[in-house]
C-alpha cells in the first residue's frame, strides 16, 4: 500500500520495528552466555606463572614465516579483542598466513597483584615468555606484536632487551602521550585530557584504597568519551540487528568483550597514569624500568607501526611520534581506516591489517 503521509510512513516503520523486536526477543531467549563465545581459536598452554599464561596457537596453514610472533595485549582489556569471532579475528587471519603465533594472557589481576609494576611485566613476565619461546623453537630472536598498552610494554622490552627481538610490530600504541595537544581533530584525545586533569593525589588515593584501577571504572570512562554512541547502540543499533542471529551474535560478542574488562594492577596503573599519561616520560627518555631508562633510540630492529586514522583513544600523532625517536633504519608506518577497536573487529579494516603485517614480516624473515 502506498504511504500517503509522513504519519503513515511512521506507523509502517513503527510496526516493522515491533515485528523486529518480537523476532529478536525469541532469538535472545534461546541464547546463553556459553553461546557468546570469544577467543576460541585453538591454542596450547605452554607455561603458567602466577596468573600469567603463555600459549602457542595451533597452526592452521603451512608455515610461511619462520620467526615466532608473540602477541602482547595490555592490562586495560582482554586479548580476546584480537580473536573476537572466526571471521573477525586477527589471530586466525595471521595463522592462515602461516605465522607461528604465541600469546601472553595476563589473566584477571586483583588485589593480590597490587604491587606488580610495569617493571615486573616487562623485565619478568615478558622476558620469561620470550626466553621460553626461544627455547621451544630454537630461535635466538622473536617478533613482538604489541597492542595498545601492550605495545608500550613491547617497545620498552625491545629497548632494554634488544638481543631477543628481531622485529617489533606495534598497533594502536601510544608513545607520545601529549601529542594530542596539537591534533586539530577535536574528537581525539579525550582520555589524555581527562587523565592529565586528574590530581596525582587522587590517583594515589584510588590505588592505595582499592589496590587496583577497577575495570568497571575504566569501562565507564570509555563510555563517557562517546556518550551518545554508548546510548544509541542499545536502541537504534540493536533494533537494526536484533532479528538477524548472525548480526545479533556479533553485537553480543562485542558486549561480552567490553564487559570482561579486568582490574588493572595498582602499582603498574600508577606508573601508567603518572609517569606516562601525565608526565610523558617515555618520549622524553625519562621512563625507567628496573633502574634502567628506556631509550627509544636503542630500538634499532625493524619496526612496523600501525595506527587507526579515526582512533579517539590513541590519536594517530601519539603513535607516529615513535618515528622521530626510534633508532631503527627500517621503520614503516601504516595508517588504516577505523577506530581503536574497529581496527581489529571491522570487516573494512581487518583484511588490510592482516595483509600488511604478514607481508611486512615475510619480507624480513630468514
Amino acid at each position: 500500500m502506498a504511504m500517503d503521509t509522513p504519519f503513515d510512513e511512521f506507523l509502517k516503520e513503527w510496526s516493522d520495528n515491533i515485528d523486529k523486536v518480537r523476532t529478536g526477543a525469541g532469538l535472545l531467549s534461546k541464547i546463553r552466555d556459553a553461546d557468546v563465545d570469544v577467543g576460541t581459536t585453538p591454542k596450547t598452554l605452554i607455561e603458567r606463572r602466577d596468573k600469567v599464561e603463555l600459549f602457542r596457537y595451533d597452526p592452521i596453514a603451512e608455515r610461511s614465516v619462520d620467526t615466532p610472533v608473540l602477541i602482547v595485549y595490555g592490562l586495560i582489556g582482554r586479548y580476546t579483542m584480537a580473536d573476537l569471532q572466526p571471521d573477525r579475528s586477527l589471530v586466525r587471519s595471521l595463522l592462515a598466513k602461516g605465522i607461528d603465533l604465541w600469546l601472553i594472557d595476563w589473566g584477571q589481576p586483583g588485589r593480590g597483584e597490587r604491587w606488580l609494576t610495569i617493571d615486573d611485566y616487562v623485565d619478568d613476565y615478558i622476558d620469561e615468555a620470550v626466553e621460553r619461546i626461544c627455547a621451544e623453537t630454537g630461535h635466538e630472536k622473536i617478533t613482538l606484536l604489541g597492542i595498545c598498552e601492550g605495545g608500550v610494554f613491547t617497545t620498552c622490552y625491545a629497548a632494554l632487551h634488544p638481543r631477543r627481538v628481531k622485529n617489533l610490530v606495534l598497533t594502536i600504541t601510544p608513545i607520545d602521550f601529549h601529542a594530542d595537544v596539537d591534533d586539530p581533530a577535536l574528537h581525539r584525545g579525550f582520555l589524555n585530557v581527562w587523565i592529565r586533569s586528574l590530581e596525582a593525589s587522587d590517583i594515589d588515593l584510588m590505588v592505595d584504597a582499592l589496590g587496583v584501577i577497577p575495570g568497571e571504572f575504566m569501562s565507564s570512562v570509555f563510555s563517557l568519551m562517546t556518550p551518545m554512541r554508548s546510548i544509541a547502540k542499545y536502541n537504534v543499533d540493536l533494533i537494526d540487528t536484533v532479528d538477524d542471529r548472525d548480526k545479533l551474535m556479533n553485537f553480543l560478542r562485542m558486549e561480552k568483550w567490553l564487559a570482561d574488562r579486568p582490574d588493572h594492577p595498582g602499582s603498574a596503573g600508577r606508573q601508567w597514569l603518572h609517569d606516562l599519561y601525565q608526565e610523558n616520560k617515555l618520549i622524553k627518555g625519562e621512563f625507567a624500568l628496573s633502574g634502567r631508562k628506556v631509550d627509544l633510540g636503542a630500538v634499532k630492529m625493524p619496526i612496523l607501526n600501525v595506527f587507526a586514522l579515526d582512533d579517539h583513544i590513541v590519536p594517530p600523532n601519539c603513535s607516529k611520534a615513535l618515528g622521530q625517536k626510534a633508532g631503527s633504519k627500517d621503520y614503516t608506518e601504516i595508517p588504516l581506516p577505523g577506530g581503536h577497536v574497529g581496527l581489529f573487529v571491522s570487516s573494512r579494516s581487518q583484511g588490510g591489517l592482516t595483509k600488511n603485517i604478514a607481508d611486512w614480516l615475510t619480507a624480513r624473515d630468514g
